[in-house]
């Protein structure tokens, strides 16, 4: 049996009070439809949260603009050797491998892609790896001209670039901006044009023989080749559509360059403090010799001495190479530092050294520890 429960509403809006006569059914069916109505709106809720979350884990979030930066897309390489010569290797294509994905060449004769890096020459803050096999630093000073390699017929010096240390440094970092090559009688200069703003689509790269200006063909593209008049063994070939060549004189040498800025990435992590007028455009260099006399001296060249001995600390996690002033030269074109051998006739200087041993890589670190070359 139902019973009739009297509601009495005292409404502003109605002048005189009524008497409205309810069941406790619709009491009850009132109660659940509010119960209801509140379940739906928070279900409501819920479920545009979710959806909204869901929206927000689909949507990419942006990058962190303090954090590191994505690495840059590999480059393609190829062995740029005739099918008549390598017929297994010649014109194929492979990518540069992540540690140095825009900074290797092919090797024709392996057939793989080797990091400039890894073989013998000079990379970043200047590092060296010397003939027997081990790396070493070399800081020489910001501005000023160091002989890396002096031989009989072959000359070769750096010019180093740089900035002053941060606090606590007694140093600067330094990195090599050019290099100059004296062979025969000849000049031959290759270096990294100064540039604010760095666009690798851009030629940063200056080459100059005996004053003249070396143009390679203008179209930028990969294996385009000069070869020069005056010295008909001497020929460059681009490694790269830009900033990448391979300099070679038929019997003697070969160097491979590549002009490399420093990054807003580098120079934040590392403290470099590089400027919006001068991105401390500097080479990446490979350098391989035919044939080395043993009384080969500089920098590197010392290493290739048979009575070569190395003092460096075995535990030291980068030996460091002293001496500025015994490889210090005058100028960038000048033979004169103290272990120069450049031109001079020293009778029986030993047989040559074999291009297979005589084969360096420079270059200058991230770490700001000085050039390194290695085998």
């Amino acid at each position: 049996m139902h019973r009739n429960v009297p509601i009495q509403l005292d409404q502003s809006s109605i002048s005189n009070k009524s008497t409205v006569i309810v069941t406790s059914d619709s009491v009850r069916a009132f109660a659940m439809a509010r119960r209801l109505g509140v379940v739906l709106a928070l279900a409501a809720v819920v479920l545009l949260a979710a959806a909204g979350a869901a929206t927000a884990q689909s949507k990419p979030r942006p990058p962190n603009a303090n954090g590191p930066k994505p690495k840059p897309n590999p480059i393609s390489v190829k062995c740029s050797e005739s099918p008549r010569v390598n017929p297994y290797c010649s014109n194929q294509r492979m990518d540069c491998p992540a540690n140095c994905p825009q900074s290797c060449y092919a090797d024709c004769k392996s057939c793989k892609p080797v990091c400039v890096c890894n073989t013998p020459g000079a990379c970043g803050d200047p590092r060296f790896i010397g003939g027997d096999g081990n790396a070493f630093y070399f800081h020489g000073r910001r501005d000023a001209d160091f002989c890396v390699v002096s031989d009989r017929d072959l000359h070769i010096n750096a010019h180093f670039i740089g900035k002053s240390g941060h606090s606590g440094m007694s140093r600067d970092f330094t990195w090599i901006q050019a290099i100059a090559v004296l062979f025969d009688g000849h000049r031959l200069y290759l270096g990294a044009r100064k540039t604010g703003t760095w666009d690798d689509a851009v030629e940063h790269l200056e080459i100059i023989l005996d004053g003249e200006p070396v143009y390679i063909p203008a179209d930028l593209v990969e294996g385009a080749k000069w070869t020069s008049s005056r010295v008909p063994e001497l020929s460059v070939t681009r490694t790269k559509a830009a900033n990448g060549v391979l300099v070679a004189l038929h019997g003697k040498f070969s160097v491979r360059a590549n002009a490399v800025p420093i990054t807003e990435e580098d120079s934040r992590v590392h403290r470099y403090g590089v400027t919006a007028d001068d991105c401390l455009a500097h080479l990446e260099l490979a350098f391989k010799f035919d044939a080395l006399t043993d009384d080969v001296h500089g920098v590197v060249g010392q290493t290739y001495r048979s009575d070569y001995v190395n003092h460096f600390d075995v535990r030291a996690s980068m030996p460091t190479m002293g001496g500025d002033a015994t490889f210090t030269t005058t100028s960038l074109f000048a033979a004169d530092c103290s272990v120069a051998r450049y031109g001079v006739s020293r009778g029986n200087d030993g047989a040559a050294v074999l291009s297979e041993l005589a084969g360096v890589t420079c270059a200058s670190g991230m770490d700001g520890k000085g050039v390194v070359c290695k085998k």
